[in-house]
């Protein structure tokens, strides 16, 4: 479970430092969490906090007691990944060689760690493409291969930034339909209103606060509410409304890991 946590992030700039996320206190225990705004809004910062890949300016967040910057290996066991870009990390030439990478670890004879590898990906109806390289995949089957890499380290919390993205009709319900039988707590930004329908919380976010915290069905009514306010509707421009939000500290529940992934600090 992710525990207290109280953050605040910004980069340095000219003439000031800019704030990326608000001062803010949340304690995410639910099962499945989702986090909705405009591009630009911060969600992915948000994101990015909860196994370490971008670190706190102020404050500190705790996944099952285990700070995320004096711990930072010992999260990303616990908590698992997926980038926007699949490409970010996929980083073997094939399918089948990033998911026994994943593996590595955690299974040391090489033919469990086929077996098990096959076994995932078969999951996701990607073994028939598992030699295939990952450059001739389409951006759906990269997205479900690196969704695929990470759960197979079995983390105890998934966090996924955007993960429908790139996906199509046919993918984005086996991505809701997997999401849905995971033991696992997850955590997900997206533009997908009808994936964050699915959640049991949703935040929304803009200009670096949280502006609303609770059920999904009244997240994406506010949602749209500021929409028809002025804030750009899921995938639109940057956001502007400038709303205030919640300040005080961030909890979350543990979550179990990935692998290392290539970490980037943006405002998304």
């Amino acid at each position: 479970m992710l525990d207290r946590v109280t953050v605040r992030v910004s980069v340095d700039g000219r003439p000031a430092p800019k704030t990326l996320l608000e001062e803010l206190s949340l304690n995410l225990t639910e099962r499945r969490i989702g986090v909705i705004g405009a591009n630009g809004s911060g969600k992915s910062t948000l994101l990015r906090l909860l196994n370490g890949l971008v670190p706190p300016s102020d404050g500190t967040v705790r996944v099952d007691g285990a700070d995320t910057v004096r711990a930072v290996r010992e999260v990303r066991r616990r908590v698992g990944f997926v980038f926007t870009d699949p490409l970010s990390q996929l980083v073997m030439p094939t399918g089948r060689e990033d998911v026994e990478l994943s593996l590595r670890r955690s299974i040391r004879n090489a033919a469990a760690r086929r077996a098990h590898a096959e076994s995932v990906l078969d999951r996701f109806g990607l073994l028939p493409l598992a030699d295939q390289s990952i450059y001739e995949l389409s951006g759906g089957e990269r997205q479900l291969l690196a969704l695929a890499a990470v759960l197979a380290v079995d983390p105890q919390v998934l966090v996924l930034d955007e993960p429908s993205t790139l996906l199509d009709l046919r993918n984005r319900e086996l991505l809701r339909r997997t999401l849905a039988g995971l033991r696992q707590q997850v955590i997900l930004s997206t533009h997908d209103l009808e994936l964050a329908r699915d959640m049991d919380r949703v935040l929304v976010v803009d200009d670096g606060k949280v502006v609303f915290d609770g059920r999904a069905a009244a997240a994406v009514a506010h949602y749209r509410d500021l929409s028809a306010a002025g804030l750009p509707a899921p995938g639109g421009g940057p956001a502007g409304s400038g709303l205030g939000g919640l300040g005080g500290e961030l909890a979350v529940p543990e979550q179990a890991g990935g692998r290392p992934e290539r970490a980037g600090l943006e405002k998304a």
